[in-house]
């Protein structure tokens, strides 16, 4: 496994990046200024971007693995990589997801908490309605961890 930073033709991994955010117009707002990360294993396998917010704030934007490969431990190795490439740089790791049962139980166990809510994000931002494991996402739901 091995973990390379992405400088050029990020979007090149846009189907990787559409898993995690499905409206490519949104992607556009923090890819190009953010730092990409590809893990390979064989072929990529996963992928994240990260932009500084200013304050000692690092924000995970964008984080997915391949389909068929979820649950192998990829997507916590990528967070592991941040908070040891990052933690003399920031002092939080941030990341804004929906309120989804099948992320946020990712997040907290690689030592995120709930930090604060921006209330109609997803229904204000996107221009059709997202659903997560059956569940509408509405309000964005914002996790920290200390690096």
């Amino acid at each position: 496994m091995e973990i390379k930073k992405v400088e050029t033709d990020k979007k090149r991994y846009l189907d990787l990046l559409l898993l995690a955010d499905e409206q490519e117009n949104m992607v556009d707002r923090y890819l190009e200024r953010g730092t990409m990360y590809v893990l390979e294993d064989d072929g990529v396998k996963a992928e994240c971007v990260v932009t500084d917010e200013g304050g000692g704030v690092l924000e995970l934007k964008n984080i997915a693995v391949v389909p068929d490969c979820q649950g192998r431990g990829y997507g916590k190795a990528l967070v592991a990589f941040l908070v040891r490439t990052y933690r003399e740089q920031y002092t939080v790791l941030q990341v804004g997801t929906g309120d989804s049962p099948s992320t946020i139980p990712f997040y907290e166990a690689c030592g995120f908490r709930r930090h604060h809510l921006v209330k109609c994000f997803f229904t204000d931002h996107y221009d059709h309605p997202i659903y997560e494991g059956g569940v509408q996402l509405v309000d964005m739901v914002y996790l920290q961890r200390a690096l």
